[in-house]
């Protein structure tokens, strides 16, 4: 088993290996392009992230600065929007549904570390893939960690740190971040929503 065959599969690997040395310089370089863009550039912005991401749907927008460890483990639906200085670590898998919306500074972080010293001092590390649903809106400066999955229709609060999976058609906040409430019609009816839309 390769390392990256390892780092994929959520087991402890070596990320000095040269295939994800080349992995790793790959993203810098195309992430560096990116961040660089003008708003005149859109064509090209989009063609950086079709040669970074492992696959995207339609109407992707992320404001630069964007990071990213890999880009070939990520996997976006369409509807992407992510607002300023959004950072998706991607050792293992992310997988991003349709309409999602990220806030300025989301951070999606699949790496980890032993909990052991010994074992974290020689440099090994492992992941655990990430899922986003369809419809989720992510606040503000909010975490998500190694192995979560998040649920259809759901909003995460700013600042929250999202530590274990969230279901769906939920408002869920805080640190650690737990379900506040359902979202129901009445959510729509508190902003006028028109009723031939629901």
């Amino acid at each position: 088993m390769t390392e990256k065959e390892k780092m994929l599969s959520g087991k402890l690997y070596n990320a000095q290996d040269e295939e994800l040395k080349r992995d790793f310089i790959k993203a810098k370089k195309l992430t560096r392009l990116y961040n660089a863009t003008t708003e005149e550039e859109a064509e090209y912005r989009t063609e950086l992230l079709i040669g970074l991401f492992k696959s995207s749907g339609n109407q992707i927008y992320i404001e630069p600065t964007f990071r990213c460890d890999y880009g070939c483990n990520i996997i976006i639906g369409d509807n992407f929007y992510a607002n300023y200085d959004c950072i998706i670590i991607d050792v293992c898998n992310v997988r991003i549904g349709d309409n999602v919306f990220f806030g300025p500074r989301v951070g999606v972080f699949t790496a980890a570390h032993p909990i052991e010293a010994e074992i974290r001092n020689t440099n090994l590390e492992y992941g655990k893939p990430i899922t986003i649903g369809n419809s989720v809106w992510v606040g503000a400066n909010a975490v998500i960690n190694p192995g979560v999955t998040i649920g259809d229709n759901v909003v995460i609060g700013s600042g929250s740190v999202v530590t274990k999976d969230i279901e769906d058609n939920v408002i869920a906040v805080g640190n650690p971040c737990k379900v506040l409430r359902a979202i129901t019609l009445e959510d729509k009816r508190y902003l006028n929503f028109p009723s031939n839309q629901y």
